[in-house]
């Protein structure tokens, strides 16, 4: 019932019913936090005693002590993810983990009294939930991941129904993809901020966008004019931005620092495998009944994702959960001094500030750090290079191979195929290398975390140059293929490994510097969704794939530099200097 209780359907159901439906434990009869009670039991006793008045304390449960007769305060809320101290945090709660130690609320100077966790095993924080919910909930993240993402490539094998419906030309047929990817590329900018302020929350961002995003993609489906189908695509991409944003940051509400880069490399298969099963569920569909079901799938396959999130995706955020829980003790005691950490730091932004933080801070950190201005930039090509390759399948399957339109999507579970070999590979590296070295050594420099991107710069290129020349008469397809899945694992482990050193770089900007990576790597995905199918007309397969494989060459030698040197190029930053 909690799970219900705290998803977007479940808080509805309590406004219209006035919080009578689905109560909260602060709203039951008999509800007590003791050492909240302690806390105004002293406050009353001070208050006499300034008043000359003799007026015995009240005796309270007081917080556990630990063997040392030390008050144990244990919480995660005041720290900052992807630090050491979030990491000695968490080290401390894993050695207690076995009790419940109750937790003090801090009174400030100006008698303001911060609500956090009631004990260490709280079941209202995230972090504490069992293994069963922590999955059910990442796994409607990566439903919902998945089927965005798969909603750009559904279109593309329909492309040819579009040239013909509109009557227009293979690259004007592309923007429907192109216009697609800048619309998820964009929306981060918006999404990312506003999801990080305390009193809207994630859910509050992912439902009623998503919800924008299937309407609309009924729509899309329904139009009868070009312009209006370039439009809405834009319209869905944008909408359907916020589980790409902020997935990963929902992962992290729920999975502790150590163990999150292999929760965090799950949701990742499901970005990965998104663009991969768009094909293979639109191909012979639209063989046998026309480009627009290929539209229509995207309905029939977001659709249900969104009425189970709707009804059993809880909120994640612990700055949103706690806000909402001191309110509740404002109203439960009457005193109006009750708040929480987030409400504070809530009071003293702006519109201005909120505005700064989404459109100009990513630009900021990627012209002002040579570092993360390096990894953007290598990440944006490599997606586009990514985008680009996909361009060359219709003209080789189909031509060389004679695959129909639903053959030459299932070539694209090569995609699936290589995403679990690669995040076996991922989570073996986690378990028994990273995980022991980060628990003896501590965190190190971020750039520890590029190891796996170094294997993956290397086996990139190999895989673009199996792939352009061995599609051709006379070579079985099966090998071509196979140069699929050495390019979707080489790209898994760069941007597994990125995705992570990011935030390590600037844990304050997490959220900006995702945005902008993903702006980067969306806008130039667009553009080479354009230019792909000329440039592989005019130089073959081969001279095509060659020039994605030499360009991707270029990363080698950039990412062994940023892994060693990373950490000089960053104390270079004037960005890290002014901030």
């Amino acid at each position: 019932m909690d799970l219900i209780r705290d998803s977007t359907f479940g808080q509805l159901v309590r406004l219209a019913t006035g919080n009578k439906v689905f109560k909260y434990p602060e709203e039951k009869e008999g509800f007590s936090w003791a050492a909240l009670d302690a806390l105004q039991a002293q406050e009353k006793q001070s208050h006499f005693q300034n008043e000359g008045i003799d007026q015995p304390l009240e005796k309270v449960a007081e917080s556990e002590e630990d063997s040392d007769g030390d008050t144990v305060q244990l919480t995660r809320s005041f720290t900052r993810p992807y630090t050491q101290e979030r990491f000695d945090v968490e080290q401390a709660i894993a050695i207690e983990k076995t009790k419940s130690i109750a937790l003090a609320p801090t009174k400030t100077s100006d008698g303001t009294i911060l609500v956090d966790w009631y004990t260490t095993d709280d079941p209202a924080n995230p972090q504490n939930w069992s293994l069963g919910k922590k999955w059910i909930v990442m796994v409607q993240m990566c439903l919902y991941t998945m089927g965005v993402y798969g909603a750009s490539s559904m279109y593309v094998a329909g492309e040819q129904g579009v040239m013909q419906r509109f009557n227009v030309g293979p690259t004007a047929s592309s923007l429907g993809l192109a216009i697609y990817v800048i619309g998820y590329g964009v929306g981060p900018l918006l999404w990312a901020p506003l999801s990080e302020i305390p009193a809207i929350g994630r859910n509050w961002i992912y439902t009623p966008t998503f919800f924008l995003f299937v309407i609309l993609s009924i729509v899309t489906a329904v139009v009868n004019n070009f312009a209006g189908l370039l439009v809405l695509r834009f319209l869905t991409g944008f909408f359907g931005s916020p589980c790409l944003a902020n997935g990963g940051a929902s992962i992290g509400d729920i999975f502790g620092f150590i163990e999150l880069p292999i929760y965090l490399a799950s949701w990742t298969v499901g970005a990965f495998n998104g663009p991969a099963i768009g094909p293979v569920i639109s191909g012979f569909a639209i063989q046998a009944k026309g480009w627009r079901w290929g539209l229509w799938e995207v309905v029939w396959l977001c659709g249900p994702i969104f009425a189970v999130f709707f009804f059993f995706y809880p909120e994640t955020s612990a700055d949103n959960i706690l806000q909402r829980r001191a309110a509740r003790l404002r109203k439960l005691t009457g005193a109006t001094n009750i708040k929480s950490q987030s409400e504070i730091n809530q009071a003293q932004m702006n519109a201005k500030e909120v505005a700064f933080d989404a459109l100009i801070k990513p630009i900021e950190i990627m012209l002002r750090d040579p570092a993360i201005a390096f990894t953007n930039a290598y990440t944006a090509l490599t997606y586009g290079i990514y985008y680009s390759f996909f361009e060359a399948f219709p003209l080789v399957y189909p031509v060389i191979y004679n695959f129909n339109l639903g053959e030459v999507g299932l070539v694209f579970l090569s995609i699936s195929v290589a995403c679990f070999i690669a995040v076996t590979v991922f989570i073996l590296y986690q378990v028994y290398y990273l995980i022991p070295d980060i628990k003896k050594n501590g965190l190190r420099a971020p750039e520890h975390r590029l190891v796996p991107a170094l294997l993956g710069v290397i086996i990139l290129p190999a895989g673009f140059f199996m792939f352009g020349w061995t599609a051709r008469y006379g070579v079985p397809w099966i090998v071509s293929v196979i140069g699929v899945g050495i390019v979707v694992l080489g790209n898994f482990f760069i941007f597994q490994s990125v995705f992570i050193y990011l935030p390590l770089s600037y844990p304050k900007y997490a959220a900006s510097l995702f945005a902008a990576n993903d702006l980067a790597r969306s806008m130039f995905a667009a553009g080479c969704v354009l230019f792909a199918r000329p440039m592989f007309l005019n130089l073959g397969i081969g001279g095509g794939v060659s020039l994605l494989a030499g360009l991707s060459c270029l990363g080698i030698f950039g990412m062994f530099y940023l892994q060693r040197y990373g950490a000089w190029l960053r104390s270079k930053s004037t960005f890290a200097v002014s901030s």
